[in-house]
């Protein structure tokens, strides 16, 4: 790889057709993409990345049915409660982007833990898009602006790219270098709607289940031997 990129997002799309895909349920295929990105996370930190963002839940999501809604639920809280000691020894820093609020108490509960006790890690950051809406994120932003204004906390003549940027979830995190969606589709889904302005974007037909590792290190490769800021499309890799 020529250059590490500082900060890869990776929008985890195919996890449900692959369970249906091998007579599984979606359930199934959201566990099975959860070890996938479990492998992610250890080539991120092995290869150099600094940040890596994943979605993990969106807004839209509630629409999916009950019994899906509860498992995706579940499964930050059986991930977290395994994986964070494990987060601890690599020296791995969890951060969250998205409403955690509105979040089942369990699962709100086990971010927070993740979140407060990895705070003072210095290796890789891994950002969880977790209840997360590109949309909602500058809507929120512009309301608490307003109110700021208001408030004479700041001049509206203040306001130019970087304040706006300190009111989003990703405050204080560099924009993506490389949004990758897996699954192909390819539109990013309400997905760092601000903050993949400027990134390349690579669309990869495999489900999430089956982007292991060797695939994501040739996309990363691919991408870099693309031009600026183009759209990488790789197909069958």
């Amino acid at each position: 790889m020529k250059t590490i990129p500082e900060h890869v997002a990776i929008i985890m799309d195919g996890n449900g057709r692959w369970g249906k895909l091998h007579g599984r349920s979606r359930s199934e295929g959201h566990y099975a993409g959860s070890k996938t990105m479990e492998e992610l996370i250890d080539a991120s930190a092995d290869i150099g990345i600094r940040i890596l963002t994943l979605y993990a839940f969106s807004t839209e999501n509630w629409k999916r049915p009950a019994e899906e809604v509860n498992y995706l639920m579940s499964l930050p809280v059986k991930f977290f409660n395994q994986k964070l000691p494990e987060f601890m020894k690599r020296n791995i820093k969890i951060l969250i982007s998205g409403d955690i609020e509105n979040l089942p108490n369990k699962t709100r509960n086990v971010v927070i833990k993740a979140m407060n006790e990895t705070k003072n890690n210095t290796g890789l950051i891994v950002n969880f898009a977790l209840n997360y809406s590109g949309r909602n994120e500058i809507r929120q932003a512009t309301i608490q602006i307003i109110k700021d204004v208001k408030e004479n906390k700041i001049s509206i003549d203040q306001l130019d790219e970087k304040m706006l940027e300190n009111y989003l979830y990703t405050r204080n995190l560099p924009d993506p270098d490389i949004v990758i969606r897996t699954g192909g589709e390819k539109r990013i889904s309400n997905f760092l709607m601000w903050q993949s302005a400027m990134s390349q974007l690579c669309f990869v037909d495999e489900l999430f289940p089956d982007f292991k590792q060797p695939l994501y290190i040739k996309a990363l490769e691919r991408v870099q031997q693309g031009d600026g800021a183009s759209v990488s499309l790789i197909q069958r890799m």
